[in-house]
């Protein structure tokens, strides 16, 4: 998958066209991943323990990942990736307009 957990995406297709967030979570066998403030859902929760409150919650919910761009830390531009193997067996990600590594999120 081209994206990663604590890249910065932007959403490229759907209702949440054009916002950016963190990725949360990605579950690589759905092909979908959680964006921090995209796509919001309302759920409605019950109180499981007595000191619990019920009530509708709001909740981001997964986005295809085919609808989003990892961001290029340089530009901040959407851009599309290639791996690369450096000189001594790293493989690394490289945005394909500048050229420069994107590094991995920790």
């Amino acid at each position: 998958m081209h994206v990663r957990k604590g890249d910065t995406v932007r959403v490229m297709r759907g209702d949440d066209k054009g916002k950016e967030g963190r990725v949360i979570k990605v579950y690589t066998k759905t092909g979908r991943v959680l964006i921090e403030g995209v796509n919001i859902v309302k759920k409605h929760r019950r109180a499981r323990r007595p000191e619990e409150q019920s009530g509708i919650i709001e909740m981001p919910a997964p986005v295809n990942a085919s609808n989003v761009m990892l961001l290029d830390p340089k530009t901040g531009a959407p851009t599309r990736t290639r791996s690369r193997i450096d000189a001594d067996g790293t493989k690394e990600r490289v945005g394909v307009k500048t050229g420069e590594p994107i590094t991995t999120p920790r």
